[in-house]
């Protein structure tokens, strides 16, 4: 098991972490097939309730 023999400087610690924010991506966006309202993928739709094509929940204009 590595233990470390020096302690990490604070700067060093948040240079390494640092590297992890740019690949972060941005959220996606799309529109819902049936009211067109932004939605993001692979979840139901909050305005109208359908995904895939198919209603599953209650919307808020229900």
């Amino acid at each position: 098991m590595g233990v470390p023999k020096k302690r990490t400087s604070k700067m060093r610690r948040d240079r390494r972490r640092a590297g992890n924010n740019s690949l972060k991506t941005a959220v996606q966006v799309t529109k819902c097939s049936s009211c067109g309202a932004p939605t993001m993928p692979h979840r139901i739709c909050p305005a109208c309730g359908n995904y895939a094509g198919k209603k599953a929940a209650r919307g808020t204009s229900d």
